[in-house]
């Protein structure tokens, strides 16, 4: 398939992964549509094949499961011959498990994804990490405190094989216009869905690479906000060695 060919693959591809939200009604529906079409760091990850085929998947704050959605469809026009050559080998029948601490985008992202994925109401602080080749999390962690942050990334670290990735997006803090800007946003989100003002916790990108490399792992970095006013950054960090034990702090 030419370059040519890519806008339009992403357009199907966005209309084939939001489609099966129509069962958990309109606003889930237009949610996973504008979401998908609008943010991006979902068509990087199939641009940059960020996730491998035939791997584990653990999504951490997995929200509907739009990730998990979007990777069934990203594999089945593979599969059927519809994949842009100028992209990177697509995620053929990746497994996905989601851990969501919302009831309601849990049931959302069951209702659309059926046994494609297996997703689990849970809180990321306590919920157990099964073994997984890639660790999603997506503009998460800012919700805990920084010790609870460390906890979940030593526990991410645990789970990883040697090799394994962390792909995670955070807002910078050193960023200061930006990073404003981005919590001023998730405070009204939070609010306008019923759950009242979130504290957030937020850290430069200095501090997370420093926290990431002390558990092993070779950190990259790029911006990761186009077309948008935030400070959003994103992390590819691969397991390369275990923790450094005198500060591996759990």
């Amino acid at each position: 398939m030419s370059a040519v060919d890519t806008g339009a693959t992403w357009r199907s591809l966005v209309s084939d992964a939001s489609a099966p939200y129509r069962r958990s009604g309109r606003f889930a529906w237009h949610f996973a549509r504008g979401k998908l079409r609008w943010d991006p760091v979902f068509v990087h990850l199939l641009e940059r094949g960020v996730i491998a085929p035939r791997t584990r998947v653990l999504d951490i704050g997995c929200g509907q499961g739009l990730l998990a959605s979007l990777l069934a469809a990203a594999s089945r026009a593979a599969h059927d011959g519809r994949w842009p050559t100028a992209w990177a080998e697509p995620p053929l029948d990746v497994r996905v498990r989601g851990i969501e601490l919302q009831r309601r985008d849990v049931e959302r992202a069951r209702d659309a994804l059926g046994d494609a994925a297996e997703i689990v109401c849970a809180d990321m602080r306590s919920a157990p990490f099964a073994e997984a080749d890639t660790v999603v999390i997506l503009d998460v962690l800012h919700y805990v405190s920084e010790p609870e942050q460390d906890s979940v990334l030593a526990r991410v670290r645990a789970a990883l094989p040697t090799g394994g990735r962390l792909v995670l997006r955070i807002g910078d803090a050193s960023a200061r216009a930006g990073f404003a800007i981005s919590r001023w946003v998730d405070r009204l989100v939070t609010f306008v869905r019923g759950h009242g003002i979130a504290p957030l916790a937020g850290r430069t990108l200095a501090s997370w690479r420093e926290r990431l490399e002390e558990l092993g792992f070779a950190v990259a970095s790029e911006p990761m906000h186009a077309r948008t006013p935030f400070a959003n950054v994103l992390i590819v960090a691969t397991a390369v060695h275990p923790p450094a034990t005198a500060n591996a702090r759990a």
